[in-house]
C-alpha cells in the first residue's frame, strides 16, 4: 500500500522525521517558492526522486483535499502495536498518556487532533477499524506532519483495548460535555488513557461503562460544545499543565 502525504508541512515532516519511508515527492509544474526548494534540497540530499506533475492531475489524483501543489509517495501508513504503545508509555511511569478515539468519523476531526497529540507530547493514538476514520491522505494533511511524531495504534475493538489497557495500570478517563468532574478537578498525575468520543453522538455506552471517570470542560462564557478536535487541545493542554507544575520551574 502506498500513501500519499500532501502539503508542505505534511511533505517536510515526513522527510525530515523518522519511520516513514518517501518513494517519491510530486511537484506542481511551475511550483517555484522558497519552501518548494527547500523540499526539493531535502529530497535531493536524500536520493529521493522528484517528479513535476501537472496542477490539475495532482488533484484528480487527490480529490477535495488541498495538496498545495506538492504531494510525497510514501511506503504506506505503518499503525503501531497496541503493545508497543503500551511499552513506550509505560517508559514515563505515572505520566503515561495514550489518546483513544472513540467512533470519530470526521477526517478533518482527526487529522487536527493528530496534530493536537502530537503538540502536547501524548506516546500514542488508538482508533477502531470500524465507524472511524483511518489514516487517508486527507487526514494525513490535516494533522500537518503531526502523524510523524505520533504512534497510532488500529484495534478490532476500542473496548477489549481498553480493558487490555487498564489491567496495565492505565486509567481509562473519558471526555464528555455531561461529565460528572472538572478538567481542572481531576488529578492527572497517573497513566492516563483519554477517550475523546463521535462528534455528534459523543462516548459510545460501551466505551463509557469501562471510563473510571468522565470529565468535562466548564464552560466560562457561552454554554455550547466544542469541536471534538478543539475539546481534546483543552484537556490536555491540562494534563501537560498539572504535569509541569508538579516537575517544578
Amino acid at each position: 500500500m502506498t500513501a500519499m502525504i500532501p502539503g508542505f508541512h505534511g511533505v517536510r515532516r515526513a522527510l525530515t522525521g523518522e519511520g516513514i519511508r518517501i518513494k517519491e515527492v510530486w511537484i506542481a509544474e511551475g511550483k517555484d517558492s522558497g519552501r518548494i526548494r527547500e523540499i526539493i534540497q531535502i529530497a535531493r540530499e536524500q536520493d529521493i526522486p522528484i517528479r513535476f506533475k501537472k496542477g490539475a492531475e495532482l488533484s484528480r489524483i487527490l480529490p477535495g483535499v488541498a495538496h498545495q501543489g506538492i504531494v510525497a509517495l510514501a511506503g504506506g501508513f505503518t499503525y503501531t502495536d497496541i503493545d508497543q504503545l503500551v511499552g513506550i508509555s509505560l517508559q514515563h511511569s505515572g505520566q503515561g498518556l495514550l489518546i483513544a478515539v472513540d467512533h470519530i468519523t470526521d477526517e478533518g476531526n482527526l487529522g487536527a487532533l493528530i496534530r493536537t497529540a502530537a503538540f502536547f507530547g501524548a506516546h500514542g493514538m488508538i482508533i477502531s477499524k470500524d465507524r472511524c476514520a483511518g489514516i487517508s491522505a486527507n487526514v494525513l494533511k490535516k494533522s500537518s506532519g503531526g502523524f510523524a511524531h505520533l504512534p497510532i495504534a488500529r484495534v478490532v475493538n476500542l473496548g477489549r483495548a481498553l480493558d487490555i489497557l487498564e489491567k496495565k495500570g492505565f486509567w481509562i478517563i473519558g471526555s464528555s460535555g455531561d461529565g460528572d468532574l472538572s478538567i481542572y478537578r481531576f488529578d492527572w498525575h497517573r497513566d492516563v488513557v483519554l477517550v475523546l468520543g463521535n462528534e455528534q453522538r459523543g462516548l459510545s455506552p460501551s466505551v463509557r461503562k469501562r471510563c473510571h471517570q468522565v470529565v468535562s470542560i466548564p464552560p466560562v462564557g457561552y454554554d455550547g460544545s466544542l469541536n471534538v478536535a478543539v475539546a481534546g487541545g483543552v484537556v490536555l493542554s491540562e494534563v501537560i499543565r498539572q504535569r509541569k507544575a508538579l516537575q517544578g520551574p
